[in-house]
C-alpha cells in the first residue's frame, strides 16, 4: 500500500472511529472476542447520570439490549439520545452510573478508540467516506487489519477479504457502483456505504443515528431492509424521529422512549404509540 494510502487510512480511522489494531493481535486491548455475550445482553446501562454545569443531560437512565436486538430510540429533541450514545462510545464519560458491554466490559474505563476495538461502531447523521476513493477502496481502507504503519504499508488484499468486501457490497447494494467514486452516490448510497464500512470493522453493536434523515422514500425503504437483514447478525441502536420508518423496522421488538435524559417509556411501537405520556411529550408535537 501507497504511503498516501496509509495516511488516508490514518484519517480515516479517526473519522469513523476505527481500531489501530488488527482484528488477529489484541496488543494489550479488549476485542470482539473477549465480550461475554452467554447471558444474552450485549448492552447494560444502569443508573447513568450525565451532569454539564448542573444541566443533567442523562438522568439515571437505565437500558439492556439483547444480543441481535434491534432497538429503536425515540424522543423528543434534548432527550438525551445523543449524550446516551456518546457515553456508550467513550466521547462522554457518565457522572455517575455503570454502563457495560456484554457481561464484563466496563466502557466507562475504555478509551473512544478501545471501545470500537471492542466492537462498537457509531454511525452519524451525515456519512464520512472517501469521496476521491472508489466504493470498494472505502470498504478495504475500512477493514478489519493490522494498522500499524509497516503492515499498512505493505498489506496486499487477500482472496477472504476480497469476498469479505464483495459480500458487503451485495448487502448495501452497491455492488455495480464498486470501481465508481463515492462522491458520485447519492445521499443514500452514502449512508449505505458508510455502514458498510462499519461492517467491515466486524462490529458486534451498531449505533445508528437517524440513518434515514434526507433520505428518498426508495431509499429509505432500502434502508428499513438493510437493517432488518442486520438483525440477528448485529445487535442495533437507531436512533430515529421518522415514525413511519421506527414502525417498519421495530416489529414486534421494543421501542424506547425517552424523555428529559431518563426512558418514558418501553414496549412495542403500538404500546408507545397508544401511551398517554409518549403523546404527550413527543408523538402529539
Amino acid at each position: 500500500m501507497k504511503p498516501e494510502r496509509a495516511r488516508q487510512l490514518q484519517q480515516l480511522q479517526a473519522a469513523v472511529l476505527l481500531t489501530d489494531s488488527g482484528s488477529d493481535a489484541s496488543y494489550g486491548h479488549v476485542t470482539t472476542r473477549d465480550v461475554d455475550t452467554r447471558h444474552g445482553v450485549i448492552l447494560y446501562l444502569e443508573d447513568i447520570t450525565v451532569s454539564f454545569d448542573g444541566f443533567k443531560a442523562l438522568n439515571k437512565l437505565s437500558l439492556d439490549i439483547g444480543v441481535g436486538e434491534l432497538r429503536c430510540i425515540i424522543g423528543p429533541n434534548g432527550a438525551g439520545k445523543t449524550t446516551m450514545m456518546d457515553v456508550i462510545t467513550g466521547k462522554t464519560a457518565p457522572t455517575s452510573g455503570t454502563a457495560f458491554f456484554g457481561q464484563n466490559v466496563d466502557l466507562t474505563k475504555l478509551s473512544e478508540t478501545e471501545i470500537a476495538h471492542a466492537g462498537i461502531g457509531r454511525k452519524f447523521q451525515r456519512p464520512t467516506v472517501f469521496e476521491n476513493h472508489s466504493v470498494f477502496e472505502n470498504l478495504e481502507l475500512a477493514m478489519k487489519t493490522d494498522k500499524r504503519v509497516k503492515p499498512t504499508l505493505f498489506a496486499k488484499l487477500t482472496g477472504e477479504q476480497a469476498d469479505a468486501i464483495s459480500a458487503t457490497l451485495e448487502l448495501i447494494r452497491l455492488t455495480h457502483e464498486a470501481w465508481g467514486p463515492a462522491g458520485l452516490l447519492s445521499h443514500g448510497q452514502k449512508q449505505w456505504l458508510e455502514i458498510g464500512m462499519l461492517l467491515m470493522q466486524e462490529p458486534k453493536l451498531l449505533l445508528l443515528d437517524e440513518p434515514v434523515a434526507g433520505m428518498t422514500d426508495a431509499e429509505t425503504e432500502r434502508t428499513g431492509e438493510l437493517l432488518n437483514e442486520l438483525k440477528g447478525r448485529h445487535s442495533l441502536m437507531v436512533v430515529e424521529h421518522d415514525m413511519d420508518f421506527v414502525a417498519s423496522i421495530a416489529g414486534s421488538g421494543k421501542v424506547t422512549v425517552l424523555h428529559e435524559g431518563s426512558v418514558l417509556a418501553e414496549g412495542s411501537m403500538a404500546q408507545v404509540q397508544a401511551d398517554q405520556r409518549v403523546i404527550e411529550v413527543y408523538l402529539g408535537r
